[in-house]
């Protein structure tokens, strides 16, 4: 099969596919413990180090085996998967708002899920970029630049993932204080933006294999360290990052779903992984696959690898996620109105 496919294709085919860990040698007996992470698109290269890593550390503490299973999409329909009784132990998605419906609707994890871990839940933080062909055939330098012309965009659907929430978010921002806050002025960039877009896939893996395998579109609007690993890893030498003058700081969120591992006994084991994500070892994996960790020392040792640029914070933006959800991404909300065709 993989004959029959490009070599850039056939990576992004298998950074697709969700890790799963292997069991490890049962000959002393320990029960073997088993753990479903439902995640978001980009974090799958991310969790399989992560899950290595743990089960290793956990093995060392314990004597127990872990086996992990991994699911990916877009953040919303993740966290809708779980509400309708997919049995994960971890969420691991890249809005707050997402975990935050699971918790008012299925109360399988308490409302204040974010004061149980530092940083409000939040290991590490990301940003948005674009992403560019070599050479930047069309110039492009910040976010007026993704209007002019004939110019077309790639970026996901936001009323499926949340990193085009994020996206979305991140040219509100920009449009915003470009505009001195005028609402209407604002409002027409984004719908501008979005006039630009011929495709729209679900989540952001989907999107850039629209525009590396499929060959889609001149800028990708994506995260930070989704355009890293199209840039060093899948498309070396093909793909340049552009970042833009501000976007905004992206947070992505974890939490244990507790009725859900109390009920498999792995409560234990689901704390102990999310905790390991705040380690000085986890944040050594956070760096690596490109995310920007919250350790300060690790942050400086890759500092060359993450520049410095204006962030925009989701309250300045939106207020909260019930906010920034309600006023944009409901059904007949902002993003309907300008999309509308």
């Amino acid at each position: 099969m993989s004959r029959l496919l490009s070599p850039r294709f056939a990576l992004f085919l298998a950074l697709a596919l969700a890790a799963c860990g292997k069991p490890a040698d049962h000959a002393n007996g320990a029960k073997t413990l088993e753990l479903l992470n439902v995640s978001y698109d980009p974090t799958r290269e991310l969790y399989q180090a992560v899950n290595v890593a743990f089960a290793q550390a956990w093995k060392a503490k314990t004597g127990q085996d872990v086996k992990f299973n991994q699911s990916h999409g877009g953040s919303g329909k993740q966290a809708r998967a779980v509400i309708d009784g997919l049995n994960a132990d971890v969420v691991t998605l890249a809005l707050a708002g997402d975990i935050d419906q699971i918790a008012a609707r299925t109360g399988r994890l308490p409302a204040d899920w974010q004061s149980k871990l530092p940083d409000h839940s939040a290991p590490y933080t990301s940003t948005i970029v674009f992403v560019v062909r070599k050479g930047n055939p069309k110039g492009v330098r910040d976010w007026p630049d993704l209007v002019q012309g004939d110019i077309k965009v790639i970026t996901p659907n936001p009323k499926t993932g949340g990193g085009a929430r994020w996206n979305y978010l991140a040219a509100w921002a920009w449009a915003q204080k470009a505009n001195a806050g005028d609402e209407l002025k604002t409002r027409a960039f984004v719908k501008s933006l979005y006039q630009h877009v011929p495709i729209m896939d679900t989540g952001a893996r989907g999107a850039s294999i629209t525009f590396v395998q499929r060959g889609q579109g001149d800028v990708l609007i994506t995260w930070e360290n989704e355009a890293i690993l199209t840039r060093d890893e899948v498309g070396k030498g093909e793909y340049e990052i552009v970042y833009p003058s501000l976007s905004i700081l992206c947070e992505p969120s974890v939490a244990v779903v507790e009725q859900n591992a109390k009920a498999k006994g792995t409560l234990e084991v689901a704390t102990a992984y999310l905790q390991f994500l705040y380690t000085p070892q986890g944040q050594e994996l956070v760096a690596r696959y490109h995310y920007r960790p919250r350790d300060a020392a690790v942050l400086a040792k890759y500092a060359a690898k993450f520049p410095k640029l204006e962030l925009a914070t989701l309250e300045q933006v939106a207020g909260d996620w019930k906010q920034a959800n309600a006023k944009h991404f409901a059904d007949g909300g902002t993003f309907d109105q300008i999309y509308a065709k």
